[in-house]
């Protein structure tokens, strides 16, 4: 994506496409988009900014092959292989998420991806191959807003601080799969364990935003650990708020894009044993600050 675009150009690019707010703060839908075509720079800024300013946005009716969906993930970054994810055949960068009767849905903790890297996902474009009939929506959180309804007391409490992720569920499936000591200390080698700011700054907005989550963070550094425990399970709370959420009913085709730097999501596992198959890419991202 060309980053200089001018503001004429985006804004031109902007009224070829409807943007439909799904809550005022969080979550749009974008219509007049075809996912399966090339896009022009002044395109694909403007859905960089649209993006920006509603934290998720989505697709419907993209009946895109396999190396569109990456090519369109690409325009944003480079895109990274996921270690303990299996990947559909033939495609590293896109993560094959498929649950059923035998493999019952576990994204249901309110998480932003890959926070253990030392530089975690700038975002991740989400399609559904195959659905339930009922259940199976993906609910996601606002940050900024979480943060912002945080108490001064807190504020001022976890300003400056930072906190341990570690990918401590993943080192559970591998022993569960039978990974050796030795394996699992090579991937630990290869993703220590990131310190990240609690509270994290927005790299292209500027807004700070909630930067923890109970899949991947383990504790807050040099804070007493009771403290730094209770710290987090209400620093965690804030995602669960109604009022900081959106939440999107899946069709076949529809595409979720969201940016894990200003928000994190939750997969309602609610739909077993139906079959719930989708295909992510997940975009580099930078160094939190």
């Amino acid at each position: 994506m060309n980053q200089n675009v001018s503001k004429e150009n985006v804004a031109a690019a902007l009224a070829h496409f409807t943007v439909k707010p799904l809550t005022p703060t969080i979550g749009a839908e974008i219509f007049g988009v075809d996912l399966a075509k090339p896009l022009d720079d002044a395109t694909l800024a403007a859905l960089h900014r649209t993006l920006l300013d509603w934290k998720v946005v989505f697709f419907r009716d993209q009946d895109i092959t396999t190396e569109q969906h990456i090519a369109f993930a690409r325009c944003f970054g480079e895109l990274e292989v996921h270690p303990f994810v299996p990947c559909k055949p033939g495609y590293p960068e896109l993560i094959a998420l498929t649950h059923d009767r035998d493999h019952p849905g576990r994204e249901n903790t309110w998480h932003s991806d890959v926070t253990w890297r030392l530089e975690p996902s700038l975002g991740s474009v989400l399609r559904a191959i195959e659905i339930p009939d009922v259940g199976g929506d993906t609910l996601f959180s606002d940050m900024y807003a979480a943060y912002e309804g945080l108490s001064d007391e807190v504020k001022a409490e976890v300003e400056g601080k930072t906190a341990i992720h570690d990918f401590a569920h993943f080192r559970t499936m591998l022993r569960k799969r039978g990974s050796t000591d030795e394996e699992i200390a090579a991937y630990e080698k290869l993703y220590p364990k990131a310190e990240h700011p609690v509270i994290r700054t927005h790299p292209e907005t500027g807004r700070k935003g909630i930067y923890v989550n109970a899949a991947f963070t383990q504790h807050i550094v040099g804070m007493d650990p009771k403290r730094s425990a209770e710290l987090l399970k209400h620093l965690y709370a804030q995602a669960a708020i109604p009022e900081y959420q959106c939440r999107f009913r899946w069709a076949v085709n529809s595409i979720a894009f969201w940016d894990n730097r200003a928000c994190q999501h939750y997969a309602a596992s609610d739909y077993w044993p139906a079959v719930r198959r989708m295909e992510r890419a997940t975009i580099i991202g930078d160094r939190p600050y």
